[in-house]
């Protein structure tokens, strides 16, 4: 793409102030802080203060008002925010598209447990209709870890209707997360009382069963005995070997059913108001690889 010399003088005039000040404004912005700015950014607290008051005597404008309990945007400080924050993602969108073509894959970042029960079966599925795509997965159980900070994409836990979503995300809702109660075939049929079995817990999840019992209409069931697993996968584990009743999602124990390890021995359901989605930065939505991967991901879900 050539540009004619009347644009190149325009984007040689820009008034663009400093590149590393707008990164320490915006992130003692996002922190109101600047100690917090500085260890986000692995820089001393004098060097963020030292930008950010170079890029206020450039402006000619205070951004900040400094309090006992942080630092508090001006008018002025919150358009300039609004505009770093989305300029800032832009360009590390940009950057990120730029390294895929010089062949780093898309990075994807997925719950273990949603990878495991449900992903990870269909995944083959992908890589015959993409062979050319390169993903590189990585899962994890803990919520903080699912971040655009770090990764491309994540499919974690969003909004269940598209219409939620978040103005700096583009959410595909993908499977509603419905709570069941899980339990080892000879453990359920006509009569079955779960007053009278151990509940199994996720040390992830702890309030699951409380709120499972509260939606369905169950009462006199402590939902704080039992036994506690690190995990839902363990948990369901634990049912698959007899020791009581778990909560399980119920879009994710397919091959469980199939296989009879474990069965539902109630039909009652507790359906989440939130779902499993992919979510990604807007600068993103054009990208060949998340396009592709999005598509496939609603086509699996049907």
């Amino acid at each position: 793409m050539r540009l004619s010399l009347d644009k190149l003088k325009a984007m040689a005039t820009r008034p663009l102030p400093s590149l590393t000040a707008l990164k320490a404004f915006e992130a003692a912005a996002a922190h109101s802080s600047v100690t917090r700015a500085a260890e986000a950014l692995g820089v001393t607290p004098g060097a963020v203060s030292q930008q950010i008051r170079e890029l206020e005597r450039d402006l000619a404008v205070a951004l900040f008002t400094r309090t006992p309990n942080g630092l508090v945007l001006t008018t002025a400080g919150e358009v300039l925010f609004a505009a770093a924050r989305d300029g800032l993602d832009r360009i590390a969108a940009g950057v990120r598209q730029v390294r895929r073509t010089m062949a780093r894959p898309l990075a994807v970042g997925a719950y273990t447990h949603f990878a495991s029960g449900w992903l990870i079966p269909r995944w083959g599925h992908f890589l015959d209709r993409h062979p050319g795509i390169a993903i590189e997965l990585t899962t994890t159980a803990q919520v903080e870890e699912l971040s655009l900070d770090r990764f491309d994409a994540v499919i974690g836990v969003g909004p269940a209707a598209p219409d939620e979503t978040a103005a700096d995300l583009v959410i595909t809702p993908l499977l509603p997360i419905e709570l069941v109660p899980v339990c080892v075939p000879t453990l359920a049929g006509p009569g079955f009382d779960l007053a009278r079995h151990r509940l199994l817990h996720s040390r992830l999840r702890p309030d699951d069963w409380r709120r499972y019992l509260d939606a369905v209409g169950l009462a006199g069931i402590d939902p704080t005995a039992g036994l506690m697993f690190e995990s839902i996968a363990l948990a369901i584990d634990a049912a698959a070997e007899g020791l009581g009743v778990a909560l399980a999602i119920r879009c994710l124990i397919d091959r469980d059913l199939a296989l009879g390890r474990v069965v539902m021995p109630l039909d009652r359901v507790r359906r989440s108001r939130r779902a499993f989605a992919l979510m990604h930065r807007p600068a993103l939505a054009t990208d060949p690889a998340i396009v592709a991967l999005r598509r496939w991901l609603i086509d699996e879900v049907g």
